[in-house]
C-alpha cells in the first residue's frame, strides 16, 4: 500500500499526543507511507520523525486550511488521509478503507464511524454521535446520488474529517477552503459531492478522535467560530430563515465539547 496510500500527519507546535498518532499509523495491519507536514518545525517534531523514520515536511502555514492543503501538497500516491496529531487510529484503518477504494473505484472519499476520545478515555457513544450515525448510514444507501447526499448534508455534518481518506486521482483541482477556521470540512464535503463519484462509509470505529481542551475544536466553540460557520454552511443549502431555525438544533452538538 506504500505506493497507493499515505498517511500525511498534521503536526502543530508540541502536542503531547502526537507520539501515540504517530505509532497508530505506524503499526498499520496494512503499511501505508507515513510522512509528517508542519508549519512550525521544533526539535520535538523531528526526534520524533527520527525515532519512527518518517519524513517530515514544511512549508509557511497560515490557519487550518492553509495546514490542511500543504500537507497534501507532499502526497504522491493515489490515496491519502489527513492524520490530525491528537487523534489515534485503530490497526485496520488503513487496510478496510482502502479495500473499499479498491472494491469501489468510483469513491470520492471514504470514511469510517469513529469514536471521541476524553480524559484517557473512549466516549460511550451519546446522543450526538448515535444520530451522525445515522446521517451517515443513510447517506450509504444512495453513495453515488449528489441529491441524497446534499439532502443529507444539508441537515448537519456527520462526518468526522480525520475519518476521512481521499481519491486525490478523482478530486484534481480540490483545495479546503483557507478563509474557513472551523466548517471547511463540511464546506470541503459540499464541494466534492458536486464531482461524479460515490461518498463510502465504513460502519466501523476505525479511529478516535481526541477531545481535549486545547483542541482547535475546543477552542472554536469557545469563541463562536464554529456557530457563525456552520450557519454559513446551513445557508449553502436552505433559505436563511430555514438555516436559523436549523441552527438552534445544531448549536446543541457543541456541547459534547464543553
Amino acid at each position: 500500500m506504500k505506493n497507493e496510500h499515505t498517511f500525511v500527519i498534521c503536526a502543530y507546535k508540541k502536542s503531547p499526543y502526537l507520539e501515540d498518532c504517530i505509532a497508530s499509523l505506524c503499526n498499520q495491519t496494512v503499511q501505508s507511507r507515513v510522512i509528517l507536514y508542519t508549519s512550525t518545525p521544533n526539535d520535538f517534531i523531528q526526534q520524533l520523525c527520527n525515532e519512527y523514520e518518517i519524513e517530515m515536511y514544511t512549508k509557511p502555514g497560515g490557519g487550518i486550511g492553509k495546514d490542511w492543503n500543504n500537507a497534501l501538497s507532499f502526497v504522491n500516491t493515489k490515496y491519502a488521509t489527513i492524520a490530525h496529531q491528537d487523534d489515534f487510529y485503530l490497526e485496520t484503518y488503513a487496510e478496510e478503507v482502502i479495500n473499499c477504494f479498491l472494491n469501489h473505484s468510483e469513491s470520492l472519499i471514504v470514511y469510517s464511524d469513529y469514536s471521541e476520545w476524553k480524559n484517557g478515555m473512549v466516549i460511550p457513544h451519546n446522543h450526538n454521535l448515535k444520530i451522525k450515525n445515522i446521517m451517515l448510514k443513510a447517506m450509504n444507501i444512495f453513495p453515488r446520488s449528489v441529491f441524497w447526499r446534499n439532502r443529507v448534508l444539508s441537515l448537519g455534518n456527520p462526518i468526522c474529517c480525520p475519518a476521512v481518506s481521499y481519491n486525490l486521482a478523482k478530486l484534481d483541482g480540490f483545495t479546503f477552503d483557507e478563509a474557513m477556521k472551523v466548517s471547511l470540512d463540511w464546506k470541503a464535503w459540499y464541494e466534492i459531492s458536486q464531482k461524479k463519484g460515490d461518498f463510502r462509509f465504513v460502519d466501523r470505529q476505525l479511529m478516535y478522535h481526541r477531545i481535549h481542551e486545547l483542541s482547535e475544536t475546543t477552542n472554536s466553540i469557545s469563541n463562536n467560530s464554529r456557530t457563525n460557520e456552520d450557519l454559513v454552511m446551513y445557508q449553502l443549502y436552505w433559505p436563511k430563515s430555514v438555516a436559523n431555525f436549523l441552527m438552534k438544533f445544531y448549536v446543541k452538538s457543541q456541547e459534547t465539547n464543553n
